[in-house]
């Protein structure tokens, strides 16, 4: 129990030092939308915001559950949301910094970083790669931890996809709910189809949770063109 209840605070250090490496990008950003001064107040409270979320992060399992990453990285993006929230911006446009900051953020990595990370993308398309999937997704479905996430594997057909993940529950959903973020959710949903971009992967994905449907429908094709991203596709709903 004390390794839960420490978890995030023990590596507050760390966490600030990751946060730092990707709050460059976004502040790269920032300057663009508002000028020098206002982003550099902005990013300054964006840390500060973050800081303070770190001793609430939900424990869900730690270094051994694969996804505890995705959770922190999204908790950036909640922290640059609430900041803009207070200097009176809407969820759409902390979306679209958010959006511009991932692109930002992966094309800044040295080459070699990117070379690993499509590498690691390729061999989940494996034998090998699937098996483990199915392991986590068997995992997940214990609910172990509340505040977890939940998803089913699911087998492709070679054609329209080679393998997908039907996410039922959301560990960002639940978070970002207790944090009263909720409008903010279905934006740093985008941030799946920069990082397929990048590896190839062919992200394609027609709900999520963050929108209100039953589940999160991931399906992945190598090389296949990925062709979602900014505007999301429930914006240009509104607006029609």
């Amino acid at each position: 129990m004390t390794e839960i209840v420490n978890y995030y605070t023990s590596q507050k250090s760390k966490l600030l030092r990751d946060f730092d490496y990707a709050a460059k990008s976004m502040k790269k950003v920032l300057v663009l939308h508002y000028g020098d001064e206002l982003a550099e107040t902005i990013a300054r409270d964006i840390r500060q915001e973050f800081e303070a979320l770190i001793p609430n992060l939900p424990y869900i399992g730690g270094r051994k559950n694969s996804l505890t990453g995705s959770l922190i990285g999204a908790i950036w993006y909640l922290a640059l949301y609430k900041a803009l929230k207070k200097h009176g911006q809407t969820a759409e446009e902390a979306g679209k910094i958010t959006y511009e900051s991932i692109e930002v953020f992966l094309s800044s990595w040295p080459k070699l970083l990117k070379l690993g990370y499509r590498l690691l993308w390729r061999m989940m398309f494996t034998r090998l790669g699937r098996r483990l999937m199915k392991k986590e997704a068997k995992r997940s479905q214990r609910r172990q931890y509340p505040e977890d996430f939940v998803f089913n594997y699911v087998e492709g057909d070679g054609e329209q996809f080679d393998f997908g993940m039907d996410f039922t529950e959301c560990a960002v959903c639940k978070f970002f709910h207790s944090q009263d973020a909720d409008e903010f959710t279905p934006f740093v949903c985008l941030s799946d189809f920069p990082e397929s971009r990048l590896t190839n992967s062919g992200l394609v994905r027609t709900m999520t949770l963050a929108e209100g449907t039953e589940k999160c429908n991931f399906r992945y094709k190598r090389r296949r063109e990925v062709k979602q991203g900014w505007p999301p596709n429930f914006l240009k709903l509104n607006e029609n």
